[in-house]
């Protein structure tokens, strides 16, 4: 198979041929109707996608953004966390999380506290963001079934259970 392009151009800074894509590329071993590399890509992406956006409508009467509910989810499970690790384990800039942290500060759903290293921050639901992640976990639920209640119990378990395991082996292949 032949994909066209444009002539490989020259990489500046290291001074290589990117790829070239006009090469003959090595035959796929799956039969056509199941194209992997494309399909569970854009499928996992566009579930993931999906749930976010239903998830935001969820969210939408409490008055939190997206990026504000997946700080909170985070702090749920590592309240107390510093800011720069916070930054780091959501995969976000420090500049980005600190206007994030400010704007939850500035709503009462988190609180900075000094860190023994002067320094640091850390980060601290507040009484009324925990009970802001109550309400998300109770929502997310809510919504969990919705989402799966075609599914029977034994298709739950193993949709889990796959899922895990694509997990747990893009960990693996990224080095964690």
């Amino acid at each position: 198979m032949k994909i066209e392009t444009r002539k490989p151009k020259k990489n500046i800074d290291t001074d290589q041929n990117y790829i070239d894509l006009n090469e003959e590329l090595p035959p796929n071993p799956l039969p056509k109707a199941v194209n992997w590399e494309q399909q569970l890509g854009f499928l996992m992406h566009d579930v993931s996608r999906l749930r976010r956006i239903v998830f935001d409508g969820y969210m939408k009467p409490a008055g939190i953004t997206r990026s504000q509910w997946w700080v909170l989810a985070y702090l749920s499970r590592h309240d107390g966390i510093i800011q720069t690790d916070l930054a780091i384990m959501l995969d976000i800039g420090k500049a980005a999380l600190g206007g994030l942290v400010d704007r939850l500060e500035a709503s009462a759903f988190v609180e900075r506290r000094p860190d023994t290293d002067r320094r640091a921050k850390r980060v601290y639901l507040s009484p009324k963001g925990k009970k802001t992640v109550r309400e998300m976990v109770a929502k997310s639920n809510e919504m969990s079934e919705l989402i799966l209640a075609d599914l029977s119990y034994d298709e739950r378990i193993k949709l889990a259970d796959l899922l895990s395991r694509i997990k747990d082996k893009l960990l693996e292949i990224k080095g964690d």
